[in-house]
């Protein structure tokens, strides 16, 4: 008996000891085409291609890639110590896999096998915008409207899922879709929340990932809910700003602050949930760009991703990249979000030059709040609250949070119970009921463990009339964004309105010798603050929108492309919500939400770039970027160069292409931009391999494709910007543009020269005729070394009043 109790715990230690190391996820390429890129190729035509894909040969092809991805696991790793999460077969060849560190390294040196990377995770890049971007008067028009904008283009959002339920996904039965569906092969996948029927036309297509969600997390089954159903909002918000129907009322705590419409009300939806409220995974999201392919979607909308460049390997050549690219070479246009990182430099996380990357901006609209105190100033704040009962005309107590504690209460004698109000039992009722009670920004806010919902709480269970949240000298001014408070409520963000409000309290306050109040003669009303402003300038940067230049690495090295590549409106954005609101507890029970992000600014490219392939179906996905880019402007409303918010709270300062990409997306200019720059995938790899000390052979495994052709640098890409973050003495660029337009034109070139550079472009005048290729040599000589880049732009202005904008970036290190 003990001899075998001796041999079972001998089992047992050798079991442990291969696989006690922590499981992560892996994501693995293998050699071999995938199905859509095989000798034999899938044809461009979006039919044909689709057909192709759902073929016998391409079924037969994708099961051959499975067996193969299975023989390699059985035969390399150890019966017990994986489990394969997905095979991906249609754009790229590999699969993912949870499994330890070790196991991932024998995979690594296994035959066959070019490319293994740890799954980063994932993560969200968290109305007015039609007419600030003059959709109602521009293209919408042209298309016949708004019931019309975006008709038989479909946009695939990886995302959260949806809210089927919501307005803006309804289906008008009185006004069917006339698209043609054979372009489009997608699946409605139900389960909890999510019937079949939501797929309602409008609603073309759901589905949800979650193998490696439930691989890397234990997910909370009553909120990381596996069907295609949204419980964050945050999915929903992203595809109701590029496809939402148009015309839907905004309603929050029965006031009603307008409507809201998405940038193609028309265009069709395809949902692909792969981030859950618990956790997101790469895993998940690259099957999600997998399937969206097969499905046929035209626009690939990505309003998530990893946060931070990889550790191991260049920026480009992640495989979450990769797998862009290999979806831009199978005709999705794909656009991704900056990042949230900036005012910082060489933050962006779009970092290819085959996605669009956005950056986030104004629109100029606010929702100013207003503190009355009883000497009659008035304090601007922050806050969607209706007013304090009798609208101004009644005033209040006003109490500060310390001064009305329970003096017999035991509680600690943290920030959270004596100044954030987050706690009741902290307070005296006698004191707070009936009143505007003042709450202190201070550490529990500063360190994200306090929240406005506590408040809110708090408020309701002890009945104030009303709250303030003050900034706090020790913490400087706070960034406030316009909240839904469903009591009246302010914030007051700048250290100097604080001081006016408390001097006011301790003026009208009486003291005994302890130092307790014995008396609160200080009153004040909360004014309205849900009516929106339309002042001052815009667009401006948001300060949180991540900044260029582009990085090569982690160790942040610059490369020859200019990120972000477009600017749109990201901050304060009214979409359509989830009431589980499982992340943002102040806004469950909401079916809006007004939020702020360069997730909200990607679906308004998203939808445009809809806007763009209506007019232009045959359009490819840099053609398309083209237009966007090349027609934006640089100036804002005042007529004046764009301005970008800085570190400091309500600091401005000038901008660049580094904050802005091209400028900001100009819808009407994009959907007739005269020229269009034109890229490939050969020209992608082409890039690849002219990047600094990288070896062929990297490129070869991460691409296929070789580099026999490989530019002299990185800027010879035919993108519509030049961007070189190394000048030294002169370099000649070529550019190629195609006439897009329906006559010939007459274009004449100008430069804004950037300094300490002399840029000449040839030839200076030139006439192009439709749909004929113009080359372009742009001589860059360098007049003066820089510590930094400089900035200015090649300006090709066409005889039918056609506008090409070709941002430069250089920074010029040396004259020779």
């Amino acid at each position: 008996m003990a001899a075998s109790q001796m041999f079972m715990l001998l089992l047992f230690v050798i079991a442990i000891s291969g696989f006690g190391d922590d499981r992560s996820i892996y994501l693995v390429l293998m050699e071999g085409d995938p199905v859509l890129f095989s000798r034999g190729a899938a044809p461009l035509e979006k039919e044909k291609k689709l057909e192709w894909l759902h073929s016998e040969v391409s079924k037969r092809h994708a099961k051959m890639l499975v067996d193969c991805h299975d023989q390699l696991l059985q035969s390399t790793l150890e019966t017990g110590s994986y489990k394969k999460l997905y095979s991906f077969k249609h754009i790229v060849n590999g699969f993912a896999i949870h499994t330890t560190a070790s196991q991932a390294e024998k995979l690594a040196s296994a035959p066959g096998v070019k490319l293994v990377e740890k799954d980063r995770g994932a993560k969200l890049m968290t109305t007015y915008t039609p007419q600030f971007l003059r959709l109602p008067q521009g293209v919408w028009a042209q298309a016949g409207g708004d019931r019309n904008a975006g008709e038989g283009v479909v946009i695939g959002f990886i995302d959260t899922g949806i809210n089927p339920i919501h307005p803006s996904f309804a289906y008008d039965p009185t006004s069917p879709f006339t698209s043609n569906h054979s372009r489009f092969a997608g699946a409605c996948e139900s389960g909890p929340q999510f019937p079949a029927t939501s797929c309602n036309g409008k609603i073309i297509s759901a589905r949800f990932f979650s193998a490696g969600a439930q691989a890397a997390a234990h997910l909370n089954t009553s909120t990381d809910i596996l069907s295609p159903f949204d419980a964050v909002g945050h999915g929903s918000h992203v595809a109701s700003t590029a496809a939402g129907n148009a015309g839907v009322p905004v309603i929050m705590n029965g006031f009603f602050f307008g409507r809201a419409s998405g940038m193609a009300p028309r265009a069709q939806i395809a949902v692909y949930k792969a981030i859950y409220p618990s956790i997101g995974t790469i895993a998940d999201v690259v099957s999600a760009v997998e399937q969206a392919v097969v499905d046929g979607v035209d626009v690939l909308t990505l309003s998530i991703g990893p946060d931070a460049p990889p550790e191991d390997t260049i920026t480009f050549l992640n495989i979450f990249d990769i797998v862009m690219l290999f979806a831009r070479r199978a005709g999705l246009f794909v656009v991704q979000a900056a990042g949230n990182q900036g005012p910082a430099p060489s933050t962006v996380v779009s970092f290819s030059p085959w996605a669009v990357g956005v950056a986030a901006c104004t629109t100029g609209r606010s929702y100013p709040a207003t503190l009355i105190l009883g000497n009659g100033d008035k304090i601007g704040g922050v806050g969607l609250s209706a007013p304090t009962f009798g609208n101004r005309l009644l005033q209040y107590k006003l109490v500060l949070a310390r001064d009305s504690l329970n003096e017999n209460g035991t509680f600690p004698n943290t920030p959270q119970y004596i100044d954030e109000c987050q706690y009741p039992e902290a307070f005296d009722p006698f004191v707070v009921q009936g009143s505007i009670v003042m709450c202190t920004f201070s550490g529990g806010f500063f360190n994200g463990t306090s929240t406005i919902t506590a408040i809110i709480e708090v408020a309701r269970a002890l009945g104030f009339v009303g709250f303030v949240l003050l900034a706090n000298p020790v913490y400087g001014d706070f960034v406030a964004e316009a909240l839904p408070f469903s009591i009246p409520g302010i914030m007051i963000p700048r250290i100097a309105d604080a001081q006016v409000i408390t001097r006011y309290y301790e003026q009208n306050t009486q003291r005994d010798a302890r130092r307790f109040m014995t008396r609160f003669s200080g009153r004040a009303a909360i004014g309205e603050g849900r009516v929106a402003s339309f002042t001052g300038r815009a667009p401006v940067v948001s300060r949180f929108s991540s900044r260029g230049p582009d990085i090569l690495n982690r160790s942040r090295i610059p490369v020859d492309v200019l990120k972000p590549d477009i600017l749109a409106p990201g901050h304060g954005i009214w979409a359509a919500w989830s009431p589980m609101s499982t992340l943002d507890p102040i806004l469950v029970g909401y079916s809006f939400a007004l939020l702020s992000g360069t997730s909200m600014a990607t679906p308004h490219v998203a939808g445009i770039a809809a806007l763009v392939k209506q007019n232009h179906p045959s359009w490819s996905p840099s053609m398309i970027a083209s237009a966007i880019t090349t027609t934006a402007t640089k100036y804002d409303n005042l007529g004046e160069p764009i301005m970008a918010e800085g570190y400091a709270i309500n600091s401005l300062s000038p901008s660049t292409p580094f904050d802005y990409g091209a400028g900001l997306i100009n819808p009407t200019n994009a959907v007739n931009p005269g020229l269009v720059f034109s890229s490939g995938f050969d020209d992608y790899v082409s890039l690849l391999c002219s990047l600094p000390n990288i070896d062929p052979s990297t490129i070869k495994a991460a691409t296929g494709g070789s580099c026999n052709r490989s530019f002299s640098d990185a800027s010879d890409l035919n993108l519509p910007s030049i961007t070189i973050s190394s000048l030294v003495g002169s370099r000649l660029v070529q550019r190629s543009v195609l006439n897009v337009g329906s006559k010939p034109e007459i274009y004449s070139c100008s430069v804004l020269q950037p300094k300490g550079v002399m840029v000449e472009s040839y030839p200076s005048y030139f006439t192009i005729a439709p749909q004929t290729v113009q080359q372009l040599k742009i001589q860059i000589n360098v007049t003066q070394e820089m510590d930094d880049f400089s900035f200015g732009e090649i300006v090709l202005t066409g005889s039918l009043d056609h506008i090409v904008r070709i941002p430069l970036s250089f920074l010029p290190v040396s004259i020779s």
